[in-house]
């Protein structure tokens, strides 16, 4: 078994940026290279300066990123606090409604 109290451990690659900011879309996507998997707890930080796009434009960079992997106790904190914040996300109603 992992030592769950082991520091963290850091990768760098690079990765694609891909902003948009168009009438129909405002998004921005990080794809890393290679086959790199993000597991929960995991960060994700893209090197560099803020990227800011005029409004009808896109914009794609290649940059650096780092990734600081979570370690064992962290990962299953966030799997398990993860859950339960989702619930957060939903809303839900119990109000009567009376028929005529």
């Amino acid at each position: 078994m992992m030592n769950p109290f082991a520091t963290k451990v850091t990768e760098h690659v690079m990765c694609t940026v891909n902003v948009v900011n168009t009438f129909e879309s405002l998004q921005a996507h990080v794809v890393l290279d290679g086959d790199i998997k993000i597991q929960p707890g995991d960060e994700v930080l893209v090197q560099g300066a803020e990227i800011r796009v005029p409004y009808g434009e896109t914009y794609t960079e290649r940059r650096q990123a780092t990734i600081n992997r979570a370690g064992w106790l962290e990962r299953k904190w966030t799997e398990l606090t993860g859950n339960l914040e989702y619930m957060e996300l939903l809303e839900f109603s119990f109000s009567e409604e009376k028929a005529l």
